[in-house]
């Protein structure tokens, strides 16, 4: 079975050494409750909860798979028992408000535990996981009523929630939907429909399960102008707020995955079922995005929880494995064979894994940081920032960290050789598990066009301006480190062209928009890379700044890892850059005869 440690250490360099976690904690209205000691203890213990209750649990889970019978759905053997103890726990309502039930613990408390979860349990950690997003939309949208019925519910983790947006023949494009709620006279609707592909719909977990869901009402105008959202519960809340009759909602069929085999993915249908409007009339997609950005965040998380456990097995079975001898001679010449580990390009599989884990766990803090200023920055000034950042960064941790996220789960697989291959190793289904998390919320292209189209262009590039700024005062402030030059020398010249980059994307799109799709998903990774790169030199510098202690090896292991991401994962930039320089013409060049259409293209 895979095994998994908890990244304390470089969580608390993260946190604590290089975004100043205590300070910014100290700043939050409430946060005053998240000092430095229970920040630990909660760690700690999440850390002991992920490895020792979700981790056993994982590989079983994925051979079982969830269990469809009358329409109950029966997750598999240990998850129920698992989130007994999850709930018992008080972990639901970790970061939600006390008014509601919750510990009022800043969310960006909940991001770290939730790398922990998704690299023990991927499948398990939806079933909660999805429950946040479902009360933060209510909790911005919802009604009082509703606030008084269902948030305390979620918070308290007795409730779970789905989001129920996409059906069969649309898939994004959600102006399609054809689910339709009628009013009623009591002031609900009943909604009619069927959505596919929704995590956690139907399960044995909780008592209830709260659905969110897009429909149109019957005066709804076409497209996306037109979506309501409505909460529609799977047992009608009775006087006294338990559950009561059941709704006229049920689970279809459970699909048949590459991975992720212990989450309950439904087809859903809605006949007749009673829902009650969420905000305003044919406004339900902005309600919903409310939802969809955390949740597009939280599959970020995903890509690096996976990625450091495959990490972590593939840096264990390279020590332990002997085969051949090192090029420059025996390294272990008390043994038959070398362990794989000294041979350089198992060591560029494990420095990829490594870098890339690094990264994306700096990258999700930071976001985390934003996350918490927009929620409770006490500066209106500050909190925009944030907001501004977080609408760029967004994409970039959804889609970039989940893109390199399958990468680097596919070179565990390779470190293990053929043993990587066979299921009881479990680095497959890391791979498996993976796969999904560049699909769903949006996949990789999509989140591209809302990086470059929405966020980026539309502003006319101002919003990138927040961010390249803050490279840019990073660079100059230590432009004169020599120590520092070999990363600070380089990003300064990324971060110029990546300006110059947009400028010639936007130039095209003036007289052909589809240059826009042409260029977005390499911009996206370029950004990705940049991002990382940034980054990396901040903790580079911290390194350097703390070296001469009792932990040199870990911070010369920062130093070293930096080096690896700047030399041979960085000039990955190079590629992207002539990429989206070339524009379209190469995209949009083959005919509708070559591609044997029946219309034209």
């Amino acid at each position: 079975m895979p095994d998994y440690q908890a990244p304390l250490r470089d969580l608390r360099f993260v946190m604590d050494e290089l975004l100043d976690f205590p300070g910014h904690y100290a700043r939050l209205p409430g946060g005053e409750d998240a000092t430095p000691d229970v920040v630990g203890a909660i760690l700690e213990e999440g850390a002991r909860f992920s490895r020792e209750v979700l981790l056993p649990i994982n590989q079983s889970g994925d051979r079982e798979g969830c269990l469809l019978e009358g329409g109950e759905v029966k997750a598999p053997r240990g998850f129920k028992e698992a989130y007994r103890q999850y709930v018992e726990g008080g972990w639901p309502g970790l970061a939600a408000e006390p008014e509601f039930g919750g510990q009022g613990l800043p969310h960006s408390l909940g991001m770290a535990l939730s790398e922990m979860t998704c690299a023990t349990n991927l499948a398990w950690g939806m079933y909660p996981g999805l429950s946040h997003g479902a009360a933060d939309a209510l909790r911005h949208h919802g009604s009082e009523a509703q606030k008084a019925t269902y948030l305390t519910k979620l918070v308290e983790g007795v409730w779970t929630g789905t989001m129920c947006l996409t059906e069969s023949h649309c898939g994004t494009d959600l102006g399609l939907i054809k689910t339709r709620a009628v009013p009623a006279d009591d002031g609900g609707y009943d909604l009619t429909g069927t959505k596919i592909f929704i995590s956690a719909g139907e399960h044995d977990l909780a008592e209830n399960i709260v659905h969110l869901v897009l429909a149109k009402l019957p005066d709804a105008p076409k497209g996306s102008k037109g979506i309501s959202l409505f909460v529609v519960p799977k047992f009608l809340p009775d006087d006294n707020g338990q559950p009561g009759a059941r709704n006229g909602v049920s689970c279809g069929s459970l699909e048949h995955k590459m991975g992720i085999h212990g989450n309950a993915t439904c087809v859903m249908n809605f006949d007749g079922a009673r829902g009650y409007l969420v905000g305003r009339p044919h406004k339900g997609l902005a309600c919903m995005f409310t939802m969809m950005n955390v949740a597009r965040i939280g599959v970020g998380v995903q890509g690096l929880g996976l990625m450091e456990a495959s990490f972590q097995n593939s840096l264990g079975y390279a020590r332990d494995r002997l085969q051949m001898r090192a090029l420059s001679g025996a390294k272990a010449s008390d043994k038959p064979a070398d362990p794989i580990i000294v041979h350089p390009d198992v060591r560029r599989m494990l420095l990829t894994q490594k870098a890339f884990a690094e990264g994306g766990r700096m990258l999700v803090m930071y976001t985390a940081q934003l996350v918490d200023l927009v929620e409770h920055g006490k500066d209106p000034a500050e909190r925009e920032r944030a907001e501004t950042l977080l609408g760029l960064l967004t994409p970039i941790v959804k889609a970039f960290l989940t893109e390199v996220g399958f990468e680097a789960t596919n070179e565990g697989v390779q470190v293990f050789g053929g043993h990587g291959f066979i299921k009881e190793w479990g680095m497959e289904q890391l791979v498996r598990d993976a796969r999904i998390t560049r699909l769903y919320e949006g996949t990789t292209g999509i989140q591209a066009l809302d990086l470059l189209g929405r966020k980026v262009l539309m502003s006319q590039g101002e919003t990138l301006k927040v961010f390249t700024k803050e490279i840019h005062r990073f660079c100059k402030a230590e432009a004169d480190t020599p120590a520092l030059a070999e990363f600070v020398t380089p990003l300064s010249r990324l971060n110029a062209e990546w300006g110059e980059l947009t400028m010639g994307v936007g130039m095209k799109a003036m007289t052909d928009r589809e240059e826009v799709g042409a260029a977005s998903v390499d911009y996206l990774m370029y950004a990705g890379y940049v991002t990382l790169a940034y980054l990396f030199a901040r903790a580079a510098r911290q390194a350097l700044q703390a070296l001469g202690g009792e932990e040199d090896a870990f911070y010369r292991a920062k130093l070293d890892t930096a080096r690896f991401f700047y030399q041979r994962l960085l000039p990955r930039t190079r590629a992207h850059a002539e990429m989206i320089k070339a524009g379209g013409a190469s995209l949009m060049a083959m005919s509708a005869e070559d591609f044997g259409l029946g219309f034209e293209i």
